[in-house]
């Protein structure tokens, strides 16, 4: 085939930002040629951008139409697993959104079924699109400035207001999106912190529900982290901060590297840490160090790269930007922040592709006792469907 032909499930907030990203052309190895969705409005808007689409009210639709090489899942966060393992029963390539579900149990038994079929899974990491994490991994992963001692990322720029939470009647509910500031927001940057630094091995953590807004899931986190050698880890977010923070901290054993404002410093020791404590004759001694500005070549595309990563792996055997089958790694981060903070205890997570599996069944029982308290809310009306299509979160 020269192209992959695209289908879209869900023409929300994301799904509408692709259906422009493939119209405009940005993918060219990509053609969208149909879209689903339950909300009429939604078709007619997707039709009216691109007259040829074929429309359909359902997936299933979609999937069994013979229109489609790949699927894109850009519907709510609890359908995603079954939606993609409809699509790679059908036959189709898929990538889903962020993030892969809202429990590991399912996001599990997803990958164990992505591992029997003969396509490409995919899922829609696209921060590790840019050059500035690309290059922090790297140089984590090099072990050329020594072991992680800590890491230290505060993300409080996610600043939302009542309206926002009141725009949706799926938002910030237990029922209909599966959380809060760590669910919608944060996938991203849970999927980095283990990306560039590995998976920990300890959670503990403080979910607050409700406390800078009038919803019923969290909007301020902290989460302390363990990790095998040692070293630990601390990441603070919250949806009610103004200005916020973005600051990614890492401390290696002979550097310390800070991204923030959209730059990467670099500071490197002469010897390690560890070392220079045993070693040095003065007990205020310090290191003599350099911070440098590390220049991170490369174009930040996003949405983008991870799209047409997807399809040149499909046609030519390219790498992927994020294989789909990770994304219960940072899931697993939230899913054991939450049960950590419910129940007060430590959350271990294990080594290897099902870091929840011991805590699985206890975190799904819980989730669905919220469910089952979850509030119920009146999804506000819309004065235009475009209103609802940003492309935002």
């Amino acid at each position: 085939m020269d192209k992959i032909r695209m289908g879209i499930v869900g023409v929300g907030n994301m799904g509408s930002a692709h259906l422009k990203r493939f119209k405009n052309g940005e993918c060219p190895d990509i053609e969208l040629t149909a879209v689903a969705d339950i909300d009429p409005a939604r078709l007619d808007w997707a039709k009216e951008q691109l007259p040829a689409l074929a429309v359909y009210d359902t997936a299933d639709e979609l999937f069994q139409s013979g229109r489609v090489d790949a699927a894109l899942i850009a519907t709510p966060h609890y359908f995603h697993p079954d939606m993609c393992r409809a699509a790679l029963t059908a036959g189709l390539h898929v990538l889903c959104e962020k993030p892969a579900g809202v429990y590991t149990k399912n996001v599990r038994e997803l990958n164990e079924f992505a591992k029997t079929r003969d396509k490409t899974f995919a899922i829609m990491f696209n921060q590790r699109m840019n050059p500035l994490y690309q290059k922090m991994r790297e140089m984590v992963q090099s072990g050329q400035y020594g072991a992680l001692k800590r890491v230290n990322w505060i993300i409080t720029d996610w600043f939302r207001t009542q309206f926002y939470y009141n725009s949706g009647g799926w938002r910030a509910t237990w029922s209909g999106e599966g959380g809060g500031v760590l669910l919608n927001q944060c996938p991203h940057q849970l999927d980095l912190w283990q990306w560039i630094c590995g998976m920990p091995s300890r959670i503990r953590a403080v979910c607050r529900e409700g406390k800078w807004h009038d919803i019923e899931v969290e909007d301020d986190v902290m989460i302390y982290a363990e990790y095998p050698n040692g070293a630990s880890g601390v990441f603070i977010t919250t949806t009610g901060d103004c200005p916020g923070t973005n600051r990614l901290e890492i401390t290696l054993e002979r550097a310390r590297l800070v991204c923030e404002n959209g730059k990467l410093y670099l500071s490197e020791l002469p010897m390690e840490t560890s070392t220079f404590i045993q070693t040095a004759a003065d007990g205020f001694a310090k290191m003599d160090y350099e911070t440098v500005e590390v220049d991170c070549p490369g174009e930040n595309t996003q949405h983008t790269g991870i799209c047409n990563a997807f399809a040149a792996h499909i046609l030519r055997g390219a790498p992927l930007g994020a294989l789909g089958e990770e994304g219960i790694n940072g899931l697993s981060i939230s899913n054991a922040a939450f049960l950590s903070s419910w129940t007060g205890k430590d959350v271990t997570l294990r080594e290897g592709s099902d870091p929840m599996i011991d805590h699985e069944d206890e975190f799904l029982t819980l989730l669905q006792d919220k469910i089952a308290h979850s509030r119920k809310k009146e999804a506000p009306a819309r004065t235009t469907v475009a209103a609802d299509m940003s492309g935002t979160y």
